[in-house]
């Protein structure tokens, strides 16, 4: 009976201590928490000293190994504290491209060098071209002057005189206005006109007198109007011939950057260049002398009128 009791009484005692044992846990469970937010440096001298108590064999190491964590992050700190912030990198330098200082590889002489007998061809056309604009530029605009001289001759000298032979022989033997005033003497002075009254004969000798020394003006003048509009086209076609080469050139070298394309094309061009050389000064030159040649007929127009109603007067 009394052993029977002692066990009831112990196995009461055993199951109090165990329910007791399961409160505490949980009590100390959630203590656990607050204490590491309260204070959290504290957690590694915590863990460390459990360490220690629980597993007296490896406290030297925990301890170790606890100094190290401290030291490396108090290094850390102080390298985060103590950096210096990082200076920027340098901007890379931009150096301009470099001008070429040797001779010229392109240009006149070397599209003379290198130029077929086309391109040379077309180079000495358009050369006697020019050559032969200025010559008769020059050659007409003295042979102007001189009319329009003697033009005023006509006016001081010819219409001042006692009668009409010595007027003529006032004139310069040169001028065309004394050939003029000749031919119309030379008309008056036929007895014979036939179906023509007088003054129709003089009218057409003077007419015909007049369309030779225009004919004489305009001699060469045609070929400055032709200069003017084929100079261009025939530099057109020296760049286009040139253009073919260089293209050609270039495909069989089998390298077509711009520096072996803009070279060889630019010194075709050339070839224009020259066209509108020799074609602006034919044309401005065509126009110059077209308009002084209006001025030179007109007062020899009027000189011819004059001079025909003198002999058709004198004559009756």
């Amino acid at each position: 009976m009394n052993c029977k009791a002692l066990t009831i009484a112990a196995a009461i005692v055993l199951l109090t201590g165990i329910g007791a044992g399961q409160a505490l846990a949980k009590t100390t469970t959630a203590a656990k928490p607050a204490a590491q937010a309260t204070n959290p440096a504290s957690t590694p001298a915590a863990g460390a000293s459990s360490s220690s108590a629980t597993t007296p064999g490896t406290s030297a190491t925990g301890d170790m190994g606890a100094a190290t964590g401290s030291a490396t992050a108090n290094a850390n700190a102080s390298d985060a504290t103590g950096a210096t912030p990082a200076t920027p990198a340098a901007a890379p330098k931009v150096t301009p491209p470099k001008t070429p200082t040797g001779p010229n590889p392109y240009g006149i002489g070397r599209l003379w060098d290198t130029g077929g007998f086309i391109t040379r061809g077309i180079i000495v056309i358009l050369g006697l071209m020019s050559a032969g604009t200025w010559y008769i530029f020059f050659v007409k605009m003295w042979e102007q002057s001189r009319m329009l001289s003697q033009a005023k001759q006509v006016e001081k000298k010819f219409w001042s005189s006692n009668n009409l032979n010595e007027g003529i022989d006032n004139l310069a033997k040169n001028s065309v206005f004394r050939s003029v005033a000749e031919g119309g003497v030379r008309a008056s002075q036929t007895s014979n006109t036939g179906l023509v009254n007088l003054n129709d004969w003089i009218a057409m000798s003077l007419n015909r007198q007049l369309e030779e020394i225009n004919s004489r003006l305009q001699g060469g003048i045609a070929f400055l109007a032709s200069v003017g509009s084929t100079a261009p086209f025939v530099g057109l076609f020296g760049t286009v011939w040139g253009i073919l080469n260089a293209l050609l050139a270039i495909g069989i070298s089998g390298n077509p950057s711009i520096e072996k394309v803009a070279g060889p094309v630019g010194e075709a061009l050339i070839m224009t260049a020259f066209g509108l050389i020799t074609a602006v000064p034919a044309v401005l030159l065509y126009n110059f002398l077209v308009r002084r040649n209006k001025v030179i007929n007109e007062k020899l127009r009027s000189f011819a009128s004059d001079l025909q109603t003198y002999l058709v007067v004198n004559k009756k």
